[in-house]
């Protein structure tokens, strides 16, 4: 417990002028001790990482580096020079203007989403923005996660190797200009206004996906449909989404989801018998649906909707990105259901 320890302000500053580093990193220190238990963890942990996302870090990088080598506060900051840069002294105002007594005035909320598209997303909980970012600057995403992978397109056997990297079909890639620009897209981001009704959002640091064929000797690792969030009722509005780097047609592994189920979600939990996992369920039987895009279009959806991605029997990988925008006060349920 941290009873007999004391917490760096979050207004104390670190080397770059950003605020609550020097706590986080301190927090991390403590729960790599066992000092610091999972109520007094989970209190700021969306502010926690809408840090993480000014700082362009990947939640599962910065927690492995902390917890593996424990670093000092100053190794902590050269860490993250070395990994992400430097922010921005936009983002760091931003960031450090959340602890202000003055609340910032905020942007108008854009309306890039058309009646059709918000009919649509009203009724079925996910939206296809077409065209999101440039062909070529997926496709140059594509080389970046190849390269990083050794992996060659035209090679099939280069698709299976071991890296150190791949996490089933997960790659811990998070930084590289591409991937940033393509999180920063514009339309990408007024859609997530849009659908946030508000302007103080923060994009994710998250990874990208690599989904081979399968083979004789290769089977698919999941995720099959699941939830990210927790199941108690009622479930809290959260948004999630991918980018596909790549053309995807239903059978290449392709990102699926139960539409519309965030209006029957409360009903069918109730009507489970007690003391059943929802999660063990046949998700599929609910109407899952393999979501067939081009490179370029991206994907969002309500956090209700059971998702995941599905075996690759086609004869081409799947790649994809996955962007997410959120509140720094996002508000999680405390009990795992």
């Amino acid at each position: 417990m941290t009873s007999a320890f004391t917490l760096p302000p979050s207004t104390e500053t670190s080397a770059s002028g950003l605020m609550h580093l020097k706590r986080f990193w301190r927090k991390m220190m403590f729960r790599r001790s066992g000092q610091f238990d999972e109520e007094q963890w989970e209190n700021e942990w969306q502010l926690d990482k809408t840090l993480l996302s000014v700082l362009g870090l990947g939640l599962e990088q910065t927690l492995t580096y902390v917890f593996q080598y424990a670093p000092t506060f100053e190794e902590f900051e050269q860490w993250i020079v070395n990994t992400a840069g430097v922010p921005t002294s936009e983002q760091v105002n931003k960031f450090n203007n959340m602890f202000d007594e003055m609340p910032d005035i905020l942007k108008p909320v854009p309306s890039v989403l058309s009646a059709e598209e918000l009919t649509f997303w009203a009724e079925n909980g996910y939206l296809i923005l077409k065209n999101a970012v440039p062909k070529d600057d997926c496709q140059s995403t594509v080389d970046v996660i190849c390269d990083f992978l050794n992996v060659k397109l035209d090679d099939p056997d280069t698709w299976y190797g071991d890296h150190t990297s791949r996490r089933g079909i997960m790659v811990q890639l998070f930084q590289h200009p591409l991937l940033q620009k393509n999180r920063q897209t514009k339309r990408i981001r007024m859609a997530y206004e849009q659908l946030w009704q508000r302007t103080d959002i923060w994009v994710t640091t998250d990874r990208v996906g690599f989904n081979p064929p399968e083979t004789e000797k290769w089977k698919f690792p999941g995720p099959d449909l699941h939830w990210d969030c927790s199941l108690e009722l009622p479930i809290p509005f959260n948004l999630q989404g991918l980018l596909y780097l790549a053309d995807t047609a239903p059978n290449q592994g392709a990102f699926t989801l139960v539409p519309g189920f965030h209006h029957r979600i409360s009903a069918w939990l109730n009507s489970l018998p007690e003391g059943t996992n929802p999660r063990r369920e046949d998700l599929h039987a609910l109407g899952s649906l393999p979501i067939a895009a081009q490179a370029g279009d991206f994907i969002i959806w309500h956090q209700a909707l059971p998702h995941g991605s599905r075996p690759n029997t086609s004869s081409k990988p799947r790649f994809v990105q996955y962007i997410n925008y959120q509140p720094s006060d996002l508000s999680q349920k405390k009990n795992w259901l």
